[in-house]
């Protein structure tokens, strides 16, 4: 079935993008497959992460359909756009039915895009990463796609204003090798292997990035174990 959306979306974005002048440095792109199934899995920080996330499959030519909360499809402009892309709306009470809707369409050749940390993380380090990744690719034989997002925060995130005025940013994104989930293995194991591969591409991410604040008050978008002045991760000692 043609895409009649999701490519001009895409357009959209690229547009908006080269206006805000963001600068992007994107690795290991070389990863994503042109062809099949897959599950890519991103840590999560800021609100437009789908759109950056979802760049890392366009140099192999593919579409990525992003599970988000089921919310996001009843807002009046965000919804319509979402269904046409054929992203995959999950109600947080009655999961069941998105997790059999993102196996038919693995099952169908997809890539879909799932943030196993479930909601942003304000502390911009890792949360706790739930397990459904690694069971979509255990009972479909997919690989795991692990990324890295590192600058997007920056742009528009939880507890912050929208900032997309022309301020240079540069988005340093990191895709790492794909990794197998095998079925006899708990899916708990792979998680938490799938969420030290997330964390390496984030650190290499970190260390990549070009800029550091300007001022004490340009803190906010730094972790605080980096010295930045975000929150506390959750369990960390101050």
């Amino acid at each position: 079935m043609a895409e009649l959306v999701y490519p001009p979306v895409i357009g959209a974005a690229r547009t908006l993008f080269k206006a805000l002048d963001l600068k992007f440095d994107i690795a290991g792109t070389d990863h994503i497959p042109r062809r099949g199934g897959a599950v890519l899995v991103s840590n999560h920080i800021g609100y437009l992460d789908f759109v950056f996330a979802g760049l890392t499959a366009r140099p192999a030519k593919r579409l990525v359909r992003f599970m988000a909360k089921e919310s996001v499809f009843r807002h009046k402009v965000s919804g319509p756009l979402m269904r046409a892309m054929k992203h995959i709306p999950v109600d947080r009470g009655q999961g069941m039915h998105a997790y059999k809707h993102a196996l038919t369409a693995l099952r169908s050749g997809e890539i879909i895009g799932v943030f196993p940390e479930a909601t942003i993380s304000e502390s911009f380090t890792l949360k706790n990463f739930k397990t459904g990744a690694a069971r979509l690719a255990q009972e479909t034989g997919v690989p795991l796609l692990p990324v890295a997002l590192w600058g997007t925060q920056r742009l528009w995130t939880k507890g912050h204003k929208r900032d997309l005025g022309r301020n240079h940013y540069p988005i340093t994104i990191r895709v790492g090798e794909p990794m197998e989930a095998d079925p006899a293995e708990q899916a708990e194991k792979i998680t938490d292997r799938l969420r030290s591969r997330v964390q390496d591409l984030l650190e290499a991410a970190q260390r990549a990035y070009p800029v550091r604040p300007k001022d004490p008050e340009d803190t906010w978008w730094i972790p605080a174990h980096l010295g930045g002045t975000a929150p506390a991760a959750p369990g960390s000692i101050a």
